[in-house]
């Protein structure tokens, strides 16, 4: 009895989850840079999520059943990376401090990606003098320098610190000032575009609403480059409050842990020769943002078809074109 020949939906379905699929197209280097960003990235968010079960400390502790920490401590078996100038433990604040980072960036990429989304619908599908105000007011707060506008920001939301949660949503809130123009150019400039289509007019013909017509239509195919802009975005988020934090406009010390603020805390110790306070929060900072950074870019890359088409070709030997051939005739459709 012959085999029947199994469902190509069947056997693949897991071959199209996001991070499988950009796996599979990319080859060479564009793979090792993904795999490596992918792995930095996934090992930042599980140090976020699990911080209260492997940070020896609290973010906030300054003693234990011996007393107290002490000041500038050297590593020690006690405290494996030191102490900080305010008697803090090193490790515990950078693993807490990868908490309170992904806080910030889930909110603010959250509040400026429906915002700058939404916003960027309205102005290019209505057009009219709505479209030219937003633009205006996009391209002047995209214009000015992000890292000073997150300054006035989180002056204005609260008064440069607070708790935690305060702290948190005000460093967000002001990170999203900053986001939502690029969410709404991008999403103005696909709408532009997507509204004079064939599918967008016979919608109009068959009367759908205009919401409709907006949301279920030129939503759907204006979105594809967004993911690309969530990654780089989320880099940049750590960047941003880390800045905030160094210059003293970030949270309270006692509320949470935040590298920013460390490393301006610890300024001075590096000209004492006291080398821990600073190096750890600042090798956090640069991993979690070149991890973020590998997988934004990998992702940009592979969304240019040219590139992936190029890479395809320069990749696939013989061998690769005859398996290709032979997978085809056996699954019934194309690889």
């Amino acid at each position: 009895m012959a085999a029947q020949p199994v469902s190509r939906n069947k056997i693949a379905w897991w071959r199209r989850l996001p991070v499988v699929h950009q796996l599979r197209q990319s080859v060479g280097l564009q793979r090792g840079m993904l795999v490596v960003g992918l792995v930095i990235t996934a090992f930042f968010l599980l140090v976020a999520l699990f911080a209260p079960l492997i940070a020896p400390y609290r973010y906030n502790e300054l003693r234990d059943e011996n007393g107290l920490f002490g000041a500038q401590s050297p590593p020690s078996p006690e405290h494996l990376l030191g102490t900080t100038s305010g008697g803090y433990d090193v490790l515990s604040r950078v693993l807490w401090g990868a908490q309170t980072a992904f806080d910030v960036i889930v909110v603010a990429i959250l509040l400026s990606f429906f915002v700058g989304v939404f916003l960027g619908l309205v102005s290019g599908y209505l057009g009219g003098w709505l479209d030219r105000v937003l633009v205006v007011i996009a391209d002047a707060v995209y214009a000015f320098p992000s890292l000073l506008l997150a300054i006035v920001a989180a002056i204005v939301i609260s008064g440069g610190q607070s708790s935690l949660w305060g702290g948190v949503l005000a460093a967000a809130i002001s990170i999203t000032a900053v986001f939502i123009p690029q969410y709404f150019r991008v999403i103005r400039a696909e709408a532009v575009r997507i509204k004079t289509e064939a599918f967008v007019e016979s919608a109009k013909v068959v009367g759908a609403s205009t919401f409709r017509v907006m949301f279920r239509h030129v939503l759907r195919n204006s979105t594809r480059t967004l993911p690309l802009i969530v990654t780089l975005n989320s880099s940049e988020a750590i960047l941003t409050l880390a800045g905030l934090g160094f210059l003293g406009f970030g949270i309270e010390p006692t509320s949470a842990a935040e590298w920013g603020y460390d490393l301006n805390k610890s300024v001075s110790d590096v000209t004492s020769g006291i080398w821990w306070t600073s190096l750890f929060p600042g090798i956090a900072i640069v991993l979690v943002v070149l991890g973020v950074t590998l997988v934004g870019e990998s992702l940009n890359d592979l969304a240019d078809p040219r590139l992936r088409a190029r890479r395809r070709a320069v990749a696939q030997t013989p061998a690769d074109a005859v398996a290709a051939s032979e997978s085809t005739s056996l699954t019934g459709g194309t690889p």
